[in-house]
């Protein structure tokens, strides 16, 4: 008798144990949310998340995308909120640093390994002053002209290598009845990031020209200035009818409809063009006769962990794991297609279109988004003043020399060296 209620209270024992496991088991799973602004990406970042959960079973990484223009001003108000992601999409350079110096997001300088698959240029777009890291690097986009390969061929057209040549290749296509170029006015940021600063290096002389600028040694109204804006000048009798109304999406569909030869965008824009009815490539945009010419190859996004992050050895895990030999190629081919893995031991791009874009920015000298490493963090914003001014003097609204003793008079408001 005493021997059956031993084994019975032993039972219990043992089924309230493995009770207490589960339970341990299931509270020992912990889901992370990423913020980003790439909601086309969800199909992609399941993909490369799901492999860090099959790594890490009790960890699981859920993407939380917002709609792009929306993106800054949502994360900021969430992480003021204390409702913020544990991971999230950051910026490079100003736009970064400011959540950085406002503590939300987390210095991630002292991760394992991390000088020693990025370098300190790598690294520098999501740094502070100081060297302090806020995000691991995650990819890098770039910048040209989408063209209709056998449009140009039919017409007798060569890629151009001056903007002299450009125009003169834009008349030579609308003669034929094709609208040049796809691009319009709605969406304003695609006119401003993906032509105005696809072009500008080559008016100003690439890295150097705008380091000049952003150290005082040059006025944001001198004639280079006012030459790039005369060049989106230029531009819009070649743009579609009405293309002060037409959104980024209308400017897609245009190129892909073969009703635009041309379409300044960037790399990321590639991953839409599957299944093609017509053989297209890419070329640098083309700078006045007798400058060289650039390409803007820009950093485009890191991985931050949350400053408040309830799970902030969790989220360390995942960052470590991004950069890690084994991720490596995952990230490679998982990331969406016209993304550029920025870690040292990424893994080859394969894609044609890709390479194609990644060896313009081999074959050319670059440099980044001509406002985003000092000009975008003071009112009026340099993003927004230049915006403003190339749409403007595409509508005829603003000589190209007043949209840029705009830009110069409101720097000066704020930023030092332009005063």
């Amino acid at each position: 008798m005493k021997n059956g209620k031993f084994l019975k209270a032993t039972a219990l024992v043992l089924a309230l144990a493995a009770f207490c496991a589960l339970a341990a088991s299931a509270q020992a799973k912990v889901q992370l949310t990423m913020g980003s602004w790439r909601a086309d990406d969800v199909t992609q970042m399941t993909k490369l998340l799901g492999a860090f959960n099959q790594k890490y079973p009790n960890i699981e990484v859920k993407f939380d995308p917002t709609n792009p223009p929306d993106y800054n001003a949502a994360l900021r108000l969430q992480l003021q909120s204390g409702i913020g992601p544990d991971l999230m999409y950051a910026r490079s350079y100003d736009t970064g640093v400011q959540l950085f110096k406002d503590g939300f997001f987390a210095d991630v300088t002292s991760l394992p390994g991390l000088k020693k698959v990025y370098s300190d240029l790598a690294r520098a777009p999501w740094a502070d002053d100081k060297g302090n890291s806020f995000a691991v690097p995650f990819c890098a986009v770039s910048h040209g002209v989408y063209y209709n390969v056998d449009l140009f061929k039919k017409l007798g057209i060569a890629v151009p290598q001056t903007w002299e040549d450009f125009l003169a290749a834009c008349k030579k296509i609308q003669d034929a009845g094709v609208t040049p170029v796809a691009n319009g006015l709605a969406d304003q940021w695609d006119i401003n990031e993906v032509v105005m600063m696809n072009i500008l290096p080559n008016f100003i002389g690439g890295a150097e020209g705008r380091l000049a600028y952003e150290a005082g040694k040059a006025k944001f109204n001198d004639a280079k200035i006012v030459a790039a804006f005369q060049a989106m000048k230029q531009l819009a009798p070649f743009c579609p009818k009405g293309f002060e109304a037409l959104t980024y999406n209308d400017s897609n569909a245009l190129f892909v409809n073969q009703k635009a030869a041309m379409y300044f965008d960037g790399s990321w824009t590639m991953a839409s063009f599957t299944d093609m009815k017509f053989a297209w490539s890419v070329f640098a945009p083309p700078p006045p006769k007798g400058k060289k010419g650039f390409v803007t190859f820009h950093p485009d996004s890191g991985i931050a962990m949350n400053a408040k992050t309830k799970y902030p050895n969790e989220c360390k895990t995942f960052l470590q794991w991004l950069y890690s030999d084994e991720a490596a190629a995952i990230v490679s081919n998982s990331i969406p297609t016209g993304f550029f893995p920025i870690a040292s031991n990424a893994a080859k791009i394969t894609d044609a279109h890709a390479d194609a874009f990644l060896q313009m920015s081999k074959s050319h000298p670059t440099d980044v988004r001509f406002v985003w490493p000092k000009l975008m963090s003071g009112k009026p914003s340099g993003y927004n003043l230049l915006n403003d001014g190339v749409i403007a003097v595409m509508t005829g609204k603003q000589t190209p020399q007043a949209a840029a003793d705009d830009l110069q008079n409101g720097l000066a408001q704020w930023y030092a060296p332009a005063k």
